[in-house]
């Protein structure tokens, strides 16, 4: 008798010994989604009335392979052993019900991750609850932590800490909170999602300027972070870090490449315009690098203005040359505030004094960083406001102490009081040319010119140390001296602002170098606007000779008679003399000529060119370009202050790609409004929040809390 087993076997060759028609199989193929194939050689069989009952047989090919009968998904490529008697259908059902190629799967998945809550609502005028509904999507909470994570540089392991657990279990139970390793996953993913969207951003932008600067972490490795700048079509000022990579050294040379290797690969390195790095020797070869490179892919006024000297690092030289004469004074004040926060009893002692006094100031004693001045300014700043108590103190004292750690005399007071004062003009242009959220071109040459006033000043000053500090200072404007020591586009800029124009840069000019020198300035300046203008005008024109109108027509006159060649001539040459400089009013002279009415006074640049940019067809394009481009390269340099606190000892294993897709997601998906995260607690927000805690549990406890503060 034969077996089951051998008689199955025997049907199936039968059902199989009839391979299907050519029209079946265009049948078959017609069942199956857009994206599946039927596998060639492969025994299929289609039974039109299939005794099969279960729905989920419908989401099948059944085949035969070695005489036995398998099934194959018609949305992936997973195939069943399907002999019912001999396998069961139990794996065949569970995968219809789960394969995500699936699209009612699919349906079925979105209606699980939503999920409708009651939540209630206190109004805030009255004490009632209001009662409402909302979707709870776990795929919109999912995302949530991932952007939490990046943009409050948490580590990936922030998501097992068993008070995060905890908090996520109250607020959230049905949120299943991913590994670590899946959030590191899931933050490369979205770095990768936002990297082609800024790169579209690139396809539609005109021009970029970029900031460079290199840094070393904490893991010894050389970075190099890369900012661009650029103003969209919509007048608004874009900057987003696209490069934060190991680089093989600090030297100009491999900047450079550096440099070229990334905006090739963005696809920008046609819409270079300008460098903005600071004044190490190494960026002038980076820059020459970078100008052989520009020239080759076409740049504005063939790469002779691309390199931009940061204002912020030059301010920075010319005050330390000036402070250098008051080291003493500064370091001994620098020791008081060191001798007073080093020590708790002192600081309490030090608190005591002033409360007594009844200062109300939220100043407080803080450290410098010797090697910026403007936080020497700050430490100053706030230490004069008392600088009294100090002699309430015990400062070191003793004739074996070097001069620079003897306590601050008087005299020393006066000084450090002067300087604050001249020091105050320095910290405020610095501050205000070291935005990225807002244009500064168009302040570089005022502020220059501020500087420079305020130490023509001082250098008549009776007092001969600040008269040679600012001596001192002024020969550090050497690169600020003339037009052809400064990157004209700085003055350019200045011109584009319709609150200043070439008057103010005329005014600005004479006031620093004199009225024949700096006439002689304003003309260079205003014809190199001029011949960036034509530059601008061939490059967008819809013809190298626009069409000025009816009224500026002139036909030839084809009457014979004496002359008539040589005014023929003449009148072909006036013709070619159309729409440019020397025939026609340009776009730049009806700018320069234009009025500004008492409203738009109030707008700034951009908020202006996007009202008016119409009216110029060709210039607004020059001032889109000119208008973004950065003075200092702090954007690139506050990277280095996210990177200390990304890469710290505690994440010091993170690898230079993740470092890279952290630091510049954070930059992207950080709203401009959102300030850089601040690591550090306010002490004095912190001393107000326990003293009224404090005095909170005293009044519930009727006074029997005894603190041990008090029986030391």
């Amino acid at each position: 008798m034969e077996s089951s087993q051998s008689k199955r076997s025997a049907s199936f060759s039968e059902q199989t010994s009839q391979p299907l028609s050519e029209k079946d199989m265009e049948e078959l193929q017609s069942t199956l989604p857009p994206d599946k194939k039927l596998k060639a050689g492969r025994e299929y069989i289609w039974n039109r009335k299939s005794k099969r009952k279960a729905k989920y047989w419908k989401y099948y090919l059944e085949y035969v392979e070695n005489g036995k009968l398998r099934a194959e998904c018609k949305f992936c490529p997973k195939t069943f052993a399907a002999d019912g008697n001999l396998n069961g259908s139990k794996n065949v059902k569970n995968h219809a019900e789960s394969c995500l190629g699936n699209p009612i799967n699919i349906e079925k998945e979105k209606g699980k991750e939503k999920q409708t809550k009651l939540y209630f609502d206190q109004e805030h005028e009255s004490s009632e609850l209001k009662c409402g509904s909302r979707i709870i999507n776990l795929n919109d909470v999912r995302e949530a932590l991932i952007h939490m994570i990046i943009v409050d540089e948490l580590p990936f392991k922030h998501v097992e800490n068993p008070g995060f657990r905890h908090f996520v279990q109250v607020a959230c139970p049905q949120f299943h909170i991913p590994s670590r390793l899946t959030i590191a996953r899931d933050c490369l993913k979205l770095y990768y999602s936002e990297k082609e969207k800024l790169r579209e951003m690139f396809k539609t932008c005109q021009r970029i300027s970029v900031t460079t600067d290199t840094w070393t972490s904490i893991q010894r490795i050389n970075y190099m972070c890369l900012t661009t700048h650029f103003i969209d079509y919509d007048w608004k000022l874009n900057k987003k870090i696209i490069n934060f990579c190991p680089i093989s050294s600090h030297k100009g040379e491999a900047i450079g490449k550096a440099v070229e290797a990334c905006l090739e690969y963005w696809g920008i390195d046609d819409k270079l315009f300008t460098v903005t790095v600071d004044n190490a020797s190494s960026n002038d070869v980076a820059c020459a690098h970078l100008s052989r490179m520009v020239r080759r892919t076409g740049c504005i006024n063939d790469g002779k203005n691309l390199h931009v000297r940061c204002i912020a690092h030059i301010i920075n030289l010319i005050v330390w040359d000036g402070i250098r004469e008051h080291g003493v004074c500064i370091d001994r004040v620098r020791n008081a505030v060191k001798y007073v926060k080093n020590s708790p009893a002192r600081i309490l002692r030090f608190k005591d004094l002033v409360q007594k006094a009844n200062i109300d100031s939220k100043s407080s004693l803080s450290f410098d960083v010797p090697t910026r001045w403007n936080s020497t300014y700050i430490m100053l700043e706030t230490t004069l406001k008392f600088r009294r108590f100090f002699s309430g103190l015990s400062l070191p004292d003793g004739e074996d102490l070097n001069d620079n750690e003897r306590p601050p005399e008087p005299e020393d007071w006066e000084k450090v009081e002067r300087l604050v004062l001249f020091l105050e003009g320095f910290y405020l242009l610095t501050k205000q040319i070291s935005g990225s959220h807002y244009v500064t071109a168009n302040k570089g040459l005022g502020e220059i010119a501020s500087m420079y006033d305020m130490l023509n000043n001082w250098e008549q000053s009776e007092d001969l140390n600040f008269q040679a500090m600012a001596i001192a200072m002024k020969k550090k404007f050497k690169y600020w001296g003339d037009v052809d020591k400064m990157n004209k586009f700085i003055y350019v800029a200045l011109l584009l602002d319709p609150h200043s124009k070439m008057v103010i840069v005329e005014l600005t000019l004479t006031d620093m170098h004199g009225p024949e020198k700096g006439t002689k300035l304003a003309n260079d300046v205003k014809e190199f606007a001029y011949s960036l203008f034509e530059e601008y005008r061939k490059m967008y024109a819809t013809s190298n000779i626009p069409d000025c109108g009816d009224n500026m027509s002139m036909d030839i006159d084809n009457s014979k008679g004496v002359g008539s060649d040589y005014v023929r001539k003449l009148k072909e040459r006036a013709k070619r003399l159309k729409g440019t400089s020397g025939y026609a009013i340009s776009e730049l002279d009806r700018y320069l000529n234009d009025q500004l009415g008492p409203e738009e006074e109030e707008q700034d640049a951009l908020t202006w060119w996007g009202k008016n940019g119409q009216r110029y067809v060709i210039l607004n394009r020059m001032a889109r370009d000119i208008l973004a481009i950065p003075l200092s390269t702090v954007a690139s340099e506050s990277a280095f202050s996210t990177g200390g606190r990304t890469l710290d000892p505690f994440r010091s294993s993170l690898t230079p790609k993740m470092v890279q897709a952290l630091l510049c997601t954070q930059d992207w998906l950080r709203a401009k409004e959102v300030p850089i995260v601040d690591v550090e607690e306010n002490l004095k927000e912190l001393e107000e929040i326990e003293k009224e805690v404090q005095r909170g549990e005293s009044n519930d406890v009727d006074d029997e809390v005894v603190f041990v503060d008090s029986l030391v």
